[in-house]
Formats: C-alpha cells, structure tokens, sequence
C-alpha cells in the first residue's frame, strides 16, 4: 500500500466514512489534526461507477452475511445501511428531518424509553450548520417540531404524480403537508448542479444533485491533509496495559495492517459498531470493549416502515422524479388517544419496477406470485405509494451479538435479534389505516400492505450514567477514554423520522467538542 501515514501514530483514527465519519474527517482534519479513515467499500466515481440500474447498484448496500433471529426477524441491505466511501448517504432518499424536542425526552414527557443526555436546544445550532454547509431545500415554513424554517434553498419543484396525489388526499382529510426538506439541490451551489428529477436516488446520484459524504466532506477531508483508505476491513480494536486504545488492524487485499493512533472514533454503523467492540474483547474487557455496563449491542431500533400501494384509475408512474417529495408529520406527537406512544412521519415514496415487485410479493395480504404477479406488474404506472416512518421504543432483548459462524476474516458474524413491542405493533396499525385512508381520499383503492423496516438506531447508547451506556453526549465511551463511538448506534430512541440529519449534527458537535481538547493538548482525553 501506499500510505501517507502508515508508519505514524496520527492524531485520529476514523472506521467508517459514512454520514458520520465523513464529518468528522472534514472538520478535524481542517482543524491542522492528522487523520486517517479506514472504509470496508470502495472509493466511488459518481460519473464513472454509477449507473441508472436498479440490480446493478445493490452493491452500494452492505451484503455481507448477517444473521437475523427473533419474531420480527430484520431485513439486512439497502433499506438500513451503506457500503463504501460516503456509506449510506451515497443511497438515501435525500430526506433530511431534525429529530423534536420531545425526542430527547421520550421519559420525561411520555414515560417511556430513555431521556437522552442532551437537549434539542444543544443541538440545535448543529442542526443549523449542517443545513448551511450542504444547502438544504425544503419549505418556507415547517409546520412541525421545533425548527419552522426557512430552509437554506427554496423547496423542491415540480412534484411527482405520487406527491400531488399524496397532498390531494391529505388535503381532503385536513392532513397538513410540506414539500420534504431535502439534502438535493433546488438550485446551483459549490460547482453542483440543481436536481433534474432523475429519479435515481437510490442508486446513487450522477449528476452530483444530491449530497452524500462521497462527493462533499470526503474530498474536503483529503484536500486538508487526511488519508483515506477504502477497501480496509477493520478487524480488531488494539489495545495497551493502561486500558487505553492504541489503533487498530486492518485487511487490505487478504494482508493484515496496523494504524496506530492517539484517538480512535467508530463510525461504522449500527452492526459493524457493537461488533467490532464485542470481537476486540481481552482480558480488561473481557465482554467486549467499553462493555462494562453490559449495553453494547442491545436496545437497537429500527423505523417500521409499512408502505401501503393504491391503485389510480390514472397513471401514476412511480418512478418519475425524486423518490420522496410530499411529507406529513401531524402524527409525530403523543396522543394516547390514538392508543399509543410516540408517533410518526408520512411519506409519499417513489418506486422504481423491481422495488415495486419485490415489495407486493411479500404484502399482508399474503404471497404474490404467479398470473396474479404479472398481472400486478402490468398496471405498474396505475399505482401510488405511502410510506412510514414510525418510531420503534427501544428493548434491551433487541440487540446485536456474536454468532458462532465467522467470516473470511476470522471475525464472528453479527447476529441481529429483534421483534415488535406492542406499542410499536399499535402505531403501525395506526398509520396503516391512514395510510390507506389518503390513498381512498385522493380517488384510489389500497391493494398492497407490505411490512418493511428502514434505519437502525441504538446499540451503543449515550447516557449520563456509565452502568446503563457506552458513551457519553460527545460520544467518548465512559470505560475507555480516548475511544469515541459517533454514528447511529449512539441514539437513545429512534425519533419518528429519518435519522440522517440527526447523526450529521451529533458528529459536529463531537468534532468540535474533540477541537476544543486539541487546544488544550488533551487529545488523548
């Protein structure tokens, strides 16, 4: 390899350039830190490695094996989580939501899951820089929440068929909607060009329209001085006699490497965190690393994510423009009236042909196969789509472990273990009744209830109280000092929307709080 730092021991050590890790290469690396990221996929050329394709670019999903167990057993691919340089921003739909003020105390409020160790009004003024820094588009005003706008760039247009129909039938109903704030540009910005309704989002995006780490922080990351080293497979936290971190090894093309470094930050997402943490055990930490409260890997959540297909006697075409451009929230909120806790986001939700066919093959109404398929797929224009995104309550049975079957690289497999409270089970009803209760609203007929999940959440909580989390509110876990944990895995409760923004203001926030120790000389905390 040719290596910029691998002799060195470097001020930072980031595993994984996701949305989180992406932040942190940017920010702490312009603030004169010497830093390396390691990634387990590849560096991707918009241009050149994306392609309009559906099966083709699966791949910028993590496949490899896990293992899933429990009565609501996960789907594991591109729904939760990304492989490559940019993670899952390179994929995403783009939808960019702040968590509310309630989200942070689900305990306080609603007497249920966990108060987070920190509050909407800390992070706010992240919130805002990170809308800043990559131009937002949404609405003049959001009606929901905390945040009201007005957003960095002016809402997306035009709409899709799918969202005007969605605002039709919310309309009708007296459901308030929003064009959804978006990480695409409504307009030029940085040398990137406005989104031109490709409808490929999914699929990673082309023209560079929509943001992900890949083409903004990344670059910046190495422009200021940073490594980053796509294709390596960390396989083991180092560790030294004083209970402090000293690195990590890697796999580079079946060869084993080692990068020392004062700080290591795992940003490697919801399975490849805990497991990582729990693979690295020794003799101090003999249930896995910064495992002493016994919480890494438990209390994952994921968003229910039902999406309910009506059929239109007009053409729909799914498939046309960016995949999620009309959102409700109205039943974000509280109200035990309802028959459950927490709540809730709506989204009209594009779908391209092979998404669409998978999904009704595995609808409520039971297997779709056959005559029946065909016939389905023939008035594949006809249709339209909702989707949810519905808050999980965190359960400690709800985890990630270690399975007995390991991988090509000696490292035991994660196994993922999960099912559905009752609430959760009653929420889910819920938006599924309103969910076709809009589609009939708007002059359609609901054929299709297909189960999903979306996101992953938790496994490593932050909390005040090192005997029940792994890291505090920046993210440094309490039983090693210099080791810091910032991606998803971190969250308390999953919040009734996409997550992204939310994991983006959280890595601000812990790289300026690691700036400020910099200063002071006390990287090694």
């Amino acid at each position: 390899m040719k290596r910029k730092y691998g002799q060195d021991e470097v001020d930072v050590l980031i595993v994984g350039a996701g949305a989180a890790g992406g932040v942190l290469a940017k920010e702490l690396s312009e603030a004169g830190m010497s830093v390396v990221v390691l990634d387990a996929g590849p560096m991707r050329d918009p241009q050149e490695d994306f392609v309009s394709d559906e099966l083709a670019m699966k791949k910028l999903a993590w496949q490899d094996t896990r293992l899933v167990a429990g009565l609501n057993p996960l789907t594991m691919g591109e729904n939760n989580s990304g492989r490559g340089v940019g993670g899952g921003t390179v994929h995403f739909t783009g939808v960019f939501l702040r968590f509310h003020d309630s989200d942070f105390r689900t305990r306080t409020i609603d007497g249920v899951g966990e108060d987070w160790p920190l509050t909407y009004d800390e992070l706010a003024p992240y919130y805002d820089r990170i809308e800043k820094e990559i131009a937002i588009s949404g609405p003049h005003h959001f009606p929901w929440g905390n945040f009201h706008g007005p957003y960095p760039f002016p809402e997306r247009e035009p709409l899709s068929p799918n969202a005007e129909l969605f605002q039709k039938g919310c309309e009708k109903l007296s459901i308030p909607t929003v064009v959804t704030p978006l990480a695409i540009l409504s307009a030029p910005f940085q040398g990137r060009p406005p989104c031109i309704n490709r409808g490929f989002c999914n699929q990673g995006c082309m023209p560079n329209a929509k943001f992900s780490t890949l083409i903004v922080h990344i670059p910046l990351a190495i422009k200021a001085g940073a490594e980053v080293l796509p294709n390596c497979t960390v396989t083991q936290i180092m560790m030294n006699k004083e209970g402090r971190t000293t690195g990590v090894e890697f796999i580079y093309k079946g060869k084993s490497y080692q990068q020392k470094a004062r700080l290591v930050i795992l940003s490697a997402f919801v399975i490849e965190t805990p497991r990582l943490l729990l693979h690295s055990a020794n003799a101090q930490f003999p249930d896995g690393l910064a495992n002493h409260s016994g919480w890494v890997g438990k209390a994952i959540m994921p968003h229910s994510s039902h999406d309910v297909y009506g059929k239109f006697d007009m053409e729909v075409r799914l498939y046309k423009g960016t995949p999620v451009l009309a959102t409700t929230q109205e039943y974000y909120k509280t109200d035990l009236a309802r028959g459950f806790t927490r709540g809730y986001t709506l989204h009209a939700h594009g779908a391209r042909p092979m998404e669409f066919a998978s999904g009704i093959t595995h609808s409520q109404s039971g297997f779709l196969w056959g005559e029946n398929l065909r016939q389905a797929l023939l008035d594949y224009n006809h249709y339209g789509r909702i989707t949810l995104v519905g808050e999980v309550l965190p359960a400690e049975q709800n985890r990630v472990t270690l399975a007995e079957e390991k991988d090509e690289h000696g490292v035991p497999r994660a196994k993922v273990s999960f099912q559905y409270g009752e609430n959760d089970k009653r929420l889910i009803a819920h938006a599924v009744t309103m969910m076709k209760e809009i589609i009939q609203a708007a002059g359609g007929w609901p054929h299709f209830v297909v189960p999903d999940t979306a996101h992953l959440m938790g496994g490593c909580r932050m909390g005040d109280d090192p005997a029940t989390s792994v890291v505090n509110s920046f993210g440094q876990t309490h039983d090693i000092p210099n080791l810091f944990i910032c991606d998803a895995s971190t969250f308390v409760t999953s919040g009734g929307g996409n997550p992204t923004e939310t994991v983006m203001a959280l890595a601000l926030r812990s790289a300026d709080h690691i700036k400020e120790k910099a200063k002071k000389g006390d990287l090694g905390m």
